[in-house]
């Protein structure tokens, strides 16, 4: 899908702010940028049009022959990580410019992108929502496993994506349709409204978003409170 606007960030924390009217709004605090543009990618080369950001400079000790070579063929800053976008202006963009946080600005709706918190190995209850098995009439000390597969003469396995205990969490999360409260340029700081995937410190992508939400003019559809989710389309 192609996005218009898009930057790396690290998640800073949660806080909250209070409008003009005196409610208040909990937002989550995004460092996001400087990105220098470390590759760009065309029809002709590629197959298509995409931007390569870079974010967090580190030491060149730090990175790989090939990763050193890469950037510095770019003529910019060492950086820790990066991301590719696809961009519909992606003409705009050359080499070594700079893509800074007040790209977005208070009001625009964006999707962010992160690495759930990891919560360890979790059995099916927690990882999966799954019923505890009978308690009486010998159920035994097995009430929070997950009891029989249902796996029989035939077919005689376990078919591929049954619910089971494992490592829970440290996945991919994309949080859609949130709103930009605040930018602050001199910082590098975004504040969206809600919460975002990730612990403080995690790496976050901010793009456009992708739902297209129309309201019918004159019907009121959702509630106008800012602490309600149903207020974040108003």
């Amino acid at each position: 899908m192609k996005m218009k606007k898009a930057i790396i960030g690290k998640k800073v924390g949660m806080t909250q702010i209070f409008d003009e009217t005196g409610k208040v709004i909990p937002v989550t605090v995004i460092e996001a940028g400087p990105c220098p543009v470390v590759q760009k990618k065309s029809p002709d080369k590629e197959g298509y049009t995409a931007v390569q950001l870079g974010f967090e400079e580190i030491e060149a000790k730090k990175l790989s022959k090939p990763e050193k070579g890469h950037l510095e063929k770019a003529g910019v800053a060492l950086s820790k990580h990066l991301k590719e976008f696809r961009l519909e202006n992606c003409d705009g963009l050359d080499v070594g410019d700079v893509v800074k946080a007040d790209i977005f600005a208070a009001g625009d709706k964006v999707d962010v992108t992160g690495i759930s918190r990891g919560k360890g190995y979790a059995g099916v209850i927690k990882r999966w929502g799954a019923q505890r098995t009978p308690t009486s009439h010998g159920g035994g000390p097995v009430h929070r496993h997950a009891g029989s597969m249902g796996s029989s003469t035939d077919p005689s396995r376990i078919f591929p994506g049954k619910i089971g205990a494992g490592h829970m969490g440290v996945e991919q999360v994309t949080v859609q349709n949130l709103d930009v409260v605040k930018v602050d340029p001199e910082l590098n700081l975004i504040a969206v409204r809600g919460a975002i995937p990730g612990p403080k410190g995690g790496i976050v992508y901010i793009k456009n978003t992708v739902k297209n939400i129309t309201k019918k003019p004159g019907v009121q559809t959702v509630s106008t409170n800012p602490q309600k989710k149903s207020a974040k389309r108003a």
